[in-house]
């Protein structure tokens, strides 16, 4: 067991990939008072949230120096190889963030792409139309509902400061969830420390396939993803913001995420398992949901949709979260267990 704190929820869907990543956006609505809507939290509009989750830039962010110095093209990640009576897959970890000095990807990753010929994501981060509904739908109260309604005074007090402290009132946010307007608030200050969506491993790979004409399939659905909250009741989605606003607080959001971030750039295998230790290991809202829900129940429907796609024949580049690949209940040991070969290729 490591001795690191544990891993903040809204960083470990960096990597365990609710491949919109909560994304939302801050928009000019949102800062004049009045209530956003879905469509402002779509995928391709604004903020992404570091949570898992969707594709383009933080309209609020302020620095977008990249934090991490450019350097050769190595291993990073986790890439794998699957196959089973002549069909074969890749498999690789991502993340959903990132900068321009996480690129050009390993050679590994390069050859593997072009081998492929179609692309496996979570989601396609660039569908707007049903990540809206799906907003709608999960991640809002109801007209004449407000978050003032399912949480203490103290931690709308909280809430509240953490939203003005960069510019967005209560009032234009406060029809939105708890753990919404947690991913919002960590995935702001990501982008603000230079990790932005548009730099995600899913923004790279869509890029180079699409360019080449290659066909892209979905493993689940925005409204699945988002539905995945909704076993949060009042309670616990309050501690999950509560414990985002400790981890802002602190500054262990920030520094938690240059830990996690360089563990996927050293391609250390050490290191990407201590990642998952820290991350399920500390009995807390935020780990005991990452693990019961965003790994223990994906990581098999995941595993099945694979065996599904491979079966008609076709090489697929499939991109999941890291944290989906790593572990005894990862992808490759659910996949070998259905009878394929999986080689690690780094």
């Amino acid at each position: 067991m490591s001795n690191q704190s544990p891993l903040p929820l809204c960083l470990a869907r960096l990597f365990a990939g609710l491949a919109f990543s909560i994304s939302c956006s801050i928009t000019a609505s949102a800062s004049d008072s009045a209530p956003a809507t879905a469509a402002e939290f779509a995928p391709g509009s604004g903020v992404a949230v570091a949570g898992s989750v969707a594709h383009s830039g933080f309209a609020a962010a302020g620095n977008s120096a990249a934090p991490i110095d450019p350097a050769p093209a190595r291993p990073q990640g986790a890439l794998f190889r699957i196959a089973r009576d002549g069909e074969m897959a890749y498999l690789f970890g991502t993340i959903h963030v990132g900068a321009r000095s996480f690129y050009p990807l390993a050679p590994q990753v390069s050859r593997a792409l072009a081998d492929s010929s179609q692309l496996v994501l979570e989601l396609d981060t660039r569908a707007n139309g049903a990540f809206e509904l799906a907003v709608r739908k999960h991640a809002s109260y109801p007209a004449g509902d407000h978050i003032r309604n399912h949480v203490s005074p103290d931690t709308l007090r909280r809430l509240t400061a953490a939203l003005h402290a960069v510019g967005i009132p209560l009032s234009g946010v406060g029809h939105m969830k708890p753990w919404l307007l947690a991913n919002m608030l960590i995935g702001i200050e990501l982008e603000r420390s230079g990790f932005q969506r548009t730099h995600g491993n899913e923004s790279f790979l869509l890029d180079t396939v699409q360019a080449r004409g290659a066909r892209l399939v979905e493993l689940e659905s925005a409204d699945y993803q988002l539905s995945l909250f909704d076993t949060l009741g009042d309670a616990s989605a309050e501690s999950y913001l509560r414990e985002a606003l400790d981890d802002l607080s602190s500054g262990m959001s920030l520094k938690k995420a240059r830990a996690v971030i360089d563990a996927w750039r050293s391609g250390d295998a050490d290191a990407l398992d201590a990642l998952l230790t820290d991350t399920i290991g500390a009995g807390t809202v935020t780990s005991d949901f990452t693990r019961r829900t965003l790994l223990d129940r994906r990581n098999p429907e995941m595993a099945q949709r694979i065996e599904h796609i491979m079966k008609d024949g076709k090489v697929s580049f499939v991109g999941v979260g890291l944290l989906h690949v790593l572990g005894a209940n990862g992808l490759p040991q659910l996949l070998s267990q259905r009878g394929y070969q999986v080689e690690r290729l780094y």
